[in-house]
């Protein structure tokens, strides 16, 4: 067959049909923009994660014209384009900020499960209202959907800072164990609020679902984390079976001082004294000369110096006894 240019003629949608759909999944040219810079920031609550992502404008000489105007306008607006319903500010520019918390926290005390979010801000001149909303993907707020607001939280503008800021920044600051001050900050405002995690149960989460994998079979950790209930007051009861792990010879426990001593502990704080105390002289006969020393120096911190006394005699006898390591 001679393949002529009616041929061609013929052949050429065919091709086409199957072509453009190709082509049409392709890329498009992406050029690095120089006008809003794409940023991130970071911080950690023990386990919880926070990251922030946002392009920032800049003031670009528009000092006393920013806030209240049409950059960054109060209330809502509607935009013109997208929805086409009344939308509030993209607390940034282009792609919308987005704000992800790994685990569960509180936005000045009002409840965030963990998630990304699309954030959004309803600017006022005294007082701005947070929004959280899950539709993360959407260009700035032209598609905002007030129905997928999971939170709206109020706080107070902090107006006339010292100096300008030229590119819109989300800081951290005030950082204490369990939360942190966010701020947006752009020209002479900031809009800060606050983190919050409830740190203890947030950590003991994190220990649980570690327990839950191979080290729930590693001794040393299980006496770490059952230790770790003991000091900070809580779980009792799921820490004594993780000791209970730790000194069973199957997974190649040891009744150790150190094992022995954490569930004397955790059972003392269970009110079971006399278990409790039959387990810590088992601990006791248990131990090294150091382990003895420094058990003993710790009950003198502790002003329980009868308890100290005996503790120390013990750890002489056991010095003086043939083959024991003075």
């Amino acid at each position: 067959m001679i393949f002529n240019s009616l041929s061609f003629r013929l052949f050429l949608p065919v091709v086409l049909f199957y072509l453009l759909p190709l082509l049409s999944d392709a890329q498009a040219l992406r050029i690095p923009g120089t006008t809003n810079y794409p940023c991130s920031a970071g911080r950690k609550l023990g386990p919880s994660e926070i990251n922030i992502h946002w392009n920032a404008p800049g003031v670009k000489g528009r000092e006393g014209k920013i806030w209240g105007t049409d950059i960054a306008y109060f209330g809502t607006t509607v935009l013109g384009f997208g929805s086409e319903v009344s939308s509030p500010w993209r607390a940034g520019a282009d792609e919308c900020t987005t704000i992800s918390f790994s685990t569960d926290v509180t936005i000045n005390g009002q409840l965030l499960k963990a998630g990304k979010y699309a954030f959004f801000i309803e600017l006022g001149n005294e007082e701005s209202t947070l929004i959280f909303n899950t539709n993360t993907q959407a260009w700035g707020s032209y598609f905002y959907d007030k129905g997928r607001d999971v939170l709206r939280v109020n706080t107070k503008n902090q107006k006339n800072q010292l100096s300008s800021k030229e590119r819109l920044e989300f800081t951290f600051s005030n950082q204490k164990p369990g939360s942190v001050e966010i701020a947006l900050e752009w020209e002479y405002w900031k809009i800060p609020f606050t983190v919050a995690v409830d740190l203890k149960n947030t950590i003991l989460a994190d220990i649980q679902t570690q327990m839950s994998g191979a080290l729930g079979f590693d001794p040393p950790s299980l006496i770490a984390a059952a230790n770790w209930c003991l000091q900070n007051e809580l779980n009792y009861e799921q820490a004594v079976l993780w000791i209970n792990s730790a000194t069973n010879p199957n997974l190649g426990g040891v009744s150790s001082f150190s094992a022995l001593s954490v569930k004397a502990g955790l059972l003392k704080k269970q009110g079971k004294n006399e278990e409790s105390e039959k387990t810590m002289n088992q601990a006791l006969d248990n131990a090294t000369a150091i382990e003895l020393h420094q058990y003993g120096r710790q009950l003198l911190n502790e002003k329980r110096m009868d308890e100290a006394m005996v503790v120390f005699e013990k750890n002489y006898t056991k010095t003086k006894e043939p083959g024991r390591q003075k």
